[in-house]
Protein backbone atom coordinates (compact mmCIF):
# COMPACT_ATOMS: atom_id res chain seq x y z
CA UNK A 1 0.00 0.00 0.00
CA UNK A 2 1.25 3.49 -0.88
CA UNK A 3 0.07 6.67 0.80
CA UNK A 4 0.33 9.92 -1.21
CA UNK A 5 -0.53 13.48 -0.26
CA UNK A 6 -2.69 15.22 -2.85
CA UNK A 7 -4.75 18.30 -3.61
CA UNK A 8 -7.86 18.50 -5.77
CA UNK A 9 -8.60 21.50 -7.98
CA UNK A 10 -10.56 22.59 -11.00
CA UNK A 11 -10.75 25.31 -13.63
CA UNK A 12 -14.32 25.78 -14.91
CA UNK A 13 -15.02 22.25 -13.60
CA UNK A 14 -12.16 20.69 -15.57
CA UNK A 15 -10.78 18.89 -12.51
CA UNK A 16 -7.40 17.52 -11.54
CA UNK A 17 -5.59 15.54 -8.86
CA UNK A 18 -2.37 17.38 -7.94
CA UNK A 19 0.75 15.71 -6.52
CA UNK A 20 4.12 17.02 -5.30
CA UNK A 21 7.23 15.09 -6.35
CA UNK A 22 10.17 17.50 -6.24
CA UNK A 23 12.87 15.00 -7.28
CA UNK A 24 10.83 12.82 -9.67
CA UNK A 25 11.16 9.93 -7.24
CA UNK A 26 7.58 8.63 -7.38
CA UNK A 27 6.74 6.23 -10.15
CA UNK A 28 3.38 7.27 -11.58
CA UNK A 29 2.09 4.49 -13.80
CA UNK A 30 -0.90 4.70 -16.17
CA UNK A 31 -2.72 2.37 -13.77
CA UNK A 32 -2.04 4.78 -10.88
CA UNK A 33 -3.44 7.67 -12.91
CA UNK A 34 -6.58 5.74 -13.82
CA UNK A 35 -7.06 4.79 -10.17
CA UNK A 36 -6.67 8.38 -8.95
CA UNK A 37 -9.03 9.73 -11.63
CA UNK A 38 -11.71 7.09 -11.05
CA UNK A 39 -14.80 8.94 -9.80
CA UNK A 40 -16.07 5.97 -7.80
CA UNK A 41 -13.02 4.04 -6.61
CA UNK A 42 -10.52 6.91 -6.50
CA UNK A 43 -10.51 10.69 -6.01
CA UNK A 44 -11.93 11.59 -9.41
CA UNK A 45 -10.57 13.88 -12.07
CA UNK A 46 -10.06 14.59 -15.74
CA UNK A 47 -6.33 14.25 -15.21
CA UNK A 48 -3.38 14.14 -12.82
CA UNK A 49 -0.80 16.91 -12.52
CA UNK A 50 2.52 16.16 -10.84
CA UNK A 51 4.80 19.02 -9.72
CA UNK A 52 8.44 18.08 -10.39
CA UNK A 53 11.46 20.37 -10.14
CA UNK A 54 12.46 20.78 -13.80
CA UNK A 55 16.09 19.75 -13.29
CA UNK A 56 14.88 16.24 -12.44
CA UNK A 57 12.91 15.78 -15.68
CA UNK A 58 15.27 14.16 -18.22
CA UNK A 59 13.20 15.41 -21.17
CA UNK A 60 13.45 19.08 -20.11
CA UNK A 61 16.34 21.04 -21.65
CA UNK A 62 15.34 24.57 -20.61
CA UNK A 63 15.83 26.48 -17.37
CA UNK A 64 16.23 23.82 -14.65
CA UNK A 65 15.11 26.10 -11.84
CA UNK A 66 11.35 26.05 -12.33
CA UNK A 67 8.50 23.65 -11.74
CA UNK A 68 7.61 21.12 -14.43
CA UNK A 69 3.91 20.43 -14.94
CA UNK A 70 3.80 16.68 -15.60
CA UNK A 71 0.28 16.23 -16.96
CA UNK A 72 -1.51 12.90 -17.52
CA UNK A 73 -4.96 12.35 -19.03
CA UNK A 74 -7.44 10.30 -17.02
CA UNK A 75 -6.74 7.21 -19.15
CA UNK A 76 -3.09 7.34 -18.05
CA UNK A 77 -1.68 8.76 -21.29
CA UNK A 78 0.82 11.61 -21.24
CA UNK A 79 -0.25 15.00 -22.66
CA UNK A 80 1.81 17.99 -23.74
CA UNK A 81 -0.06 20.63 -21.77
CA UNK A 82 -3.45 21.66 -20.38
CA UNK A 83 -4.69 25.25 -20.28
CA UNK A 84 -7.10 24.88 -17.36
CA UNK A 85 -4.55 22.66 -15.65
CA UNK A 86 -1.89 25.34 -16.03
CA UNK A 87 -3.98 27.85 -14.09
CA UNK A 88 -4.83 25.30 -11.40
CA UNK A 89 -1.15 24.29 -11.23
CA UNK A 90 -0.19 27.92 -10.62
CA UNK A 91 -2.71 28.16 -7.78
CA UNK A 92 -1.40 24.89 -6.33
CA UNK A 93 2.21 26.11 -6.38
CA UNK A 94 1.24 29.29 -4.54
CA UNK A 95 -0.88 27.41 -1.98
CA UNK A 96 1.98 25.02 -1.26
CA UNK A 97 4.54 27.85 -0.98
CA UNK A 98 6.44 26.32 -3.89
CA UNK A 99 6.51 29.57 -5.88
CA UNK A 100 6.54 33.30 -5.30
CA UNK A 101 3.68 35.15 -6.97
CA UNK A 102 2.10 36.66 -8.73
CA UNK A 103 3.96 35.66 -11.93
CA UNK A 104 5.15 32.06 -12.21
CA UNK A 105 7.18 30.42 -14.96
CA UNK A 106 6.24 26.79 -15.63
CA UNK A 107 7.92 24.08 -17.68
CA UNK A 108 5.67 21.83 -19.78
CA UNK A 109 6.09 19.31 -22.58
CA UNK A 110 4.87 22.06 -24.92
CA UNK A 111 7.60 24.44 -23.71
CA UNK A 112 7.85 27.17 -21.10
CA UNK A 113 4.59 28.81 -20.07
CA UNK A 114 3.62 31.49 -17.55
CA UNK A 115 0.70 31.89 -15.16
CA UNK A 116 -0.24 34.89 -13.03
CA UNK A 117 -2.64 35.31 -10.12
CA UNK A 118 -5.18 38.06 -10.73
CA UNK A 119 -7.80 38.14 -7.92
CA UNK A 120 -10.62 36.11 -6.40
CA UNK A 121 -9.17 32.79 -7.66
CA UNK A 122 -8.83 34.27 -11.16
CA UNK A 123 -5.64 33.33 -13.01
CA UNK A 124 -4.20 34.37 -16.40
CA UNK A 125 -2.11 31.81 -18.26
CA UNK A 126 0.22 32.41 -21.18
CA UNK A 127 -0.65 29.60 -23.58
CA UNK A 128 1.98 30.57 -26.15
CA UNK A 129 1.99 30.53 -29.93
CA UNK A 130 -1.13 29.28 -31.70
CA UNK A 131 -1.11 27.95 -35.27
CA UNK A 132 -4.30 27.75 -37.31
CA UNK A 133 -4.06 25.59 -40.44
CA UNK A 134 -5.34 27.04 -43.70
CA UNK A 135 -6.57 23.72 -45.09
CA UNK A 136 -9.69 22.23 -43.49
CA UNK A 137 -10.07 18.66 -42.31
CA UNK A 138 -13.18 16.69 -41.34
CA UNK A 139 -14.65 15.18 -38.18
CA UNK A 140 -17.64 12.86 -38.06
CA UNK A 141 -20.08 12.21 -35.23
CA UNK A 142 -23.01 9.79 -35.40
CA UNK A 143 -22.57 9.44 -39.13
CA UNK A 144 -22.61 13.18 -39.81
CA UNK A 145 -19.44 14.72 -41.28
CA UNK A 146 -18.41 18.25 -40.28
CA UNK A 147 -15.68 20.47 -41.65
CA UNK A 148 -13.05 21.19 -38.99
CA UNK A 149 -10.15 23.58 -38.53
CA UNK A 150 -6.82 22.19 -37.32
CA UNK A 151 -5.28 24.29 -34.55
CA UNK A 152 -1.98 23.66 -32.74
CA UNK A 153 -1.88 25.08 -29.19
CA UNK A 154 1.13 22.99 -28.17
CA UNK A 155 -1.32 20.09 -28.39
CA UNK A 156 -3.63 19.19 -31.30
CA UNK A 157 -7.20 20.39 -31.84
CA UNK A 158 -9.94 20.02 -34.43
CA UNK A 159 -12.46 22.88 -34.18
CA UNK A 160 -15.92 22.35 -35.67
CA UNK A 161 -18.16 25.39 -36.21
CA UNK A 162 -21.63 23.88 -36.21
CA UNK A 163 -24.21 24.78 -38.85
CA UNK A 164 -27.05 26.94 -37.55
CA UNK A 165 -29.51 24.04 -37.68
CA UNK A 166 -27.42 21.79 -35.39
CA UNK A 167 -28.08 22.09 -31.64
CA UNK A 168 -24.86 22.12 -29.63
CA UNK A 169 -26.51 20.74 -26.50
CA UNK A 170 -28.06 17.78 -28.33
CA UNK A 171 -24.78 16.32 -29.61
CA UNK A 172 -23.97 12.88 -28.19
CA UNK A 173 -20.37 13.02 -26.97
CA UNK A 174 -20.60 9.86 -24.89
CA UNK A 175 -18.49 8.20 -27.59
CA UNK A 176 -15.50 9.54 -29.53
CA UNK A 177 -15.97 11.43 -32.80
CA UNK A 178 -13.99 10.16 -35.77
CA UNK A 179 -11.16 12.15 -37.32
CA UNK A 180 -8.51 11.80 -40.04
CA UNK A 181 -5.61 9.91 -38.48
CA UNK A 182 -3.32 11.16 -41.26
CA UNK A 183 -3.84 14.68 -39.96
CA UNK A 184 -3.79 13.65 -36.28
CA UNK A 185 -1.55 10.56 -35.97
CA UNK A 186 -1.35 10.99 -32.17
CA UNK A 187 -5.05 11.74 -31.78
CA UNK A 188 -6.69 15.10 -31.15
CA UNK A 189 -9.01 17.12 -28.96
CA UNK A 190 -12.25 17.97 -30.76
CA UNK A 191 -14.30 21.12 -30.12
CA UNK A 192 -17.88 21.65 -31.28
CA UNK A 193 -18.72 25.35 -31.38
CA UNK A 194 -21.81 27.54 -31.60
CA UNK A 195 -21.17 31.13 -32.67
CA UNK A 196 -23.34 33.36 -30.49
CA UNK A 197 -21.77 36.53 -31.89
CA UNK A 198 -18.46 37.40 -33.55
CA UNK A 199 -16.62 37.41 -30.21
CA UNK A 200 -18.88 35.25 -28.08
CA UNK A 201 -18.78 31.48 -28.53
CA UNK A 202 -20.20 28.39 -26.81
CA UNK A 203 -18.26 25.13 -26.90
CA UNK A 204 -18.32 21.46 -25.94
CA UNK A 205 -15.23 19.30 -26.16
CA UNK A 206 -14.22 15.66 -26.47
CA UNK A 207 -10.72 15.52 -24.99
CA UNK A 208 -8.12 13.07 -26.18
CA UNK A 209 -7.57 10.57 -23.38
CA UNK A 210 -10.43 11.83 -21.19
CA UNK A 211 -13.69 11.94 -23.18
CA UNK A 212 -16.14 14.81 -22.85
CA UNK A 213 -15.11 17.22 -20.10
CA UNK A 214 -16.82 20.26 -18.65
CA UNK A 215 -14.09 22.49 -20.06
CA UNK A 216 -10.79 22.42 -21.94
CA UNK A 217 -8.51 25.45 -21.68
CA UNK A 218 -6.41 24.81 -24.78
CA UNK A 219 -9.64 23.89 -26.59
CA UNK A 220 -11.09 27.27 -25.67
CA UNK A 221 -7.95 28.95 -27.03
CA UNK A 222 -8.10 26.85 -30.20
CA UNK A 223 -11.76 27.81 -30.67
CA UNK A 224 -11.05 31.52 -30.23
CA UNK A 225 -8.05 31.33 -32.58
CA UNK A 226 -10.08 29.55 -35.25
CA UNK A 227 -12.83 32.18 -34.96
CA UNK A 228 -10.22 34.94 -35.11
CA UNK A 229 -8.84 33.42 -38.31
CA UNK A 230 -12.36 33.34 -39.77
CA UNK A 231 -12.86 37.00 -38.94
CA UNK A 232 -9.32 38.05 -39.81
CA UNK A 233 -9.12 39.66 -36.37
CA UNK A 234 -7.34 39.27 -33.04
CA UNK A 235 -8.14 40.69 -29.62
CA UNK A 236 -10.45 39.35 -26.91
CA UNK A 237 -12.97 36.49 -27.23
CA UNK A 238 -15.35 35.05 -24.64
CA UNK A 239 -16.05 31.33 -24.64
CA UNK A 240 -18.75 29.59 -22.61
CA UNK A 241 -18.26 25.92 -21.73
CA UNK A 242 -20.50 23.67 -19.62
CA UNK A 243 -18.30 24.42 -16.60
CA UNK A 244 -18.26 28.21 -16.87
CA UNK A 245 -16.81 31.14 -18.80
CA UNK A 246 -13.27 31.84 -20.04
CA UNK A 247 -11.63 34.80 -21.76
CA UNK A 248 -9.00 34.52 -24.51
CA UNK A 249 -6.71 37.31 -25.68
CA UNK A 250 -5.01 36.86 -29.06
CA UNK A 251 -2.10 39.07 -30.11
CA UNK A 252 0.21 38.20 -33.02
CA UNK A 253 -0.74 34.52 -32.72
CA UNK A 254 0.12 34.54 -28.99
CA UNK A 255 -2.67 33.59 -26.62
CA UNK A 256 -3.54 34.26 -22.99
CA UNK A 257 -6.34 32.47 -21.17
CA UNK A 258 -8.07 33.98 -18.13
CA UNK A 259 -10.45 32.14 -15.84
CA UNK A 260 -10.98 30.65 -12.39
CA UNK A 261 -8.60 28.18 -10.76
CA UNK A 262 -9.93 26.69 -7.53
CA UNK A 263 -8.30 24.36 -5.00
CA UNK A 264 -11.14 22.48 -3.33
CA UNK A 265 -9.46 19.84 -1.12
CA UNK A 266 -6.26 18.49 0.40
CA UNK A 267 -5.74 15.01 1.74
CA UNK A 268 -3.98 11.68 1.48
CA UNK A 269 -4.89 8.75 -0.72
CA UNK A 270 -3.98 5.09 -0.35
CA UNK A 271 -3.12 3.34 -3.60
CA UNK A 272 -3.45 -0.43 -3.54
CA UNK A 273 -0.44 -2.33 -4.82
CA UNK A 274 -2.42 -3.75 -7.74
CA UNK A 275 -2.92 -0.21 -9.07
CA UNK A 276 0.75 -0.18 -10.11
CA UNK A 277 0.63 -3.48 -12.00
Amino acid sequence: MRNWEFAKGHGTMNDFVLLKDRTNSTELSPQDVRYLCDRRAGIGGDGVIRAVWAKYMPSWTGDPNMWFMDYRNSDGSVAEMCGNGLRVFGHFLLDENLADGPDIQVATRAGQRDVAEMNDELFRAGIGHVQVASQPTHVSLDGVEYEATTVDVGNPHAVVFLPADVDLESLDLSHPPRFDTRVYPAGTNIEFVRVDSDRSLSMRVFERGSGETMSCGTGVVATAAAQGARLGEQGRFGVDVPGGHLEVELDDSMAHLTGPAVIVAHGSVVLPDEAAR
